[in-house]
């Protein structure tokens, strides 16, 4: 990952960033993977609050820090599946990815729950605008009744992926009770996709796995994601269980499965 116009972005708010949270659990993974501990020179840190950004930047990490406030709205605490503020945090993180792409950089967009245990960046395909990981991979790479999840997605940079971003940004205002991932399940089958001429492509579970479709082989393994998961609590405690199997895997594979889903199953 040689090229600079290609980032890794993730977001945190304070809940997420402090100390034994899930973002500790994030690096960790990069730092014990194969051939990830170098991708952390490409990593943005948006924090959404002053005191995750204020967090980021004593960590005296390779990571970069970017603080992304909004006015009138608190998202520092753990927010409830679904509330108010949950919708405004993650559509407002769609927004920031338009602005990202507007810039003309190419971005891996990841939650800081996807555990990155392999460089990710060989298994993308070689074409296509846009490629997305999937709670549950059905059909093939092309294929739109799979199940998207916006929580891992590579995106390249052009005037169709941008004006792609600004058309999902723009769903919210037809869809003011879902969150960005719901909404994309349903205007990922418009014929805007088409008419822009648009790739959309769908990453196998197998290599890029998660709490509701796990990739069964550990020797592909790319990353793991605590989808179908709600509760910060229950997800630090699998995702542990995670980064110690892991662990058992690569040391001596005496693991050859998940010990996961436990808490969020």
């Amino acid at each position: 990952m040689e090229d600079k116009k290609t980032v890794i972005i993730t977001t945190v708010n304070a809940a997420w960033i402090a100390p034994n949270s899930i973002f500790d659990l994030f690096l960790e993974s990069f730092r014990i993977g194969n051939q990830t501990q170098h991708l952390l020179n490409h990593l943005i840190v948006v924090a959404l609050d002053p005191f995750a950004y204020s967090h980021c930047m004593n960590m005296n990490s390779h990571f970069h820090c970017y603080e992304l406030t909004t006015s009138g709205v608190n998202f520092s605490d753990q927010k409830g599946f679904m509330t108010g503020d949950y919708l405004k945090m993650m559509w407002r993180r769609i927004l920031f990815l338009t602005e990202v792409l507007e810039l003309g950089y190419d971005f891996v967009f990841t939650d800081a729950d996807v555990m990155w245990f392999r460089n990710p960046f060989p298994r993308f395909y070689p074409e296509g605008d846009i490629q997305i990981a999937c709670d549950n991979y059905a059909y093939n790479s092309t294929d739109r009744r799979n199940s998207p999840n916006g929580g891992f997605v590579y995106v390249r940079s052009s005037g169709k992926t941008t004006e792609f971003y600004n058309f999902w940004y723009n769903a919210q205002a037809y869809f003011p009770d879902k969150h960005d991932q719901d909404a994309l399940n349903i205007i990922k089958s418009n014929p805007f996709l088409d008419r822009v001429g648009l790739k959309l492509l769908f990453l196998e579970t197998s290599y890029f796995g998660g709490f509701c479709q796990p990739s069964q082989d550990f020797d592909k393994v790319v990353t793991m994601h605590a989808n179908c998961c709600i509760g910060l609590e229950n997800k630090i405690h699998d995702l542990r269980m995670v980064i110690g199997d892991w662990k058992g895997y690569a040391n001596n594979k005496s693991v050859t499965s998940w010990t996961v889903p436990r808490n969020c199953g």
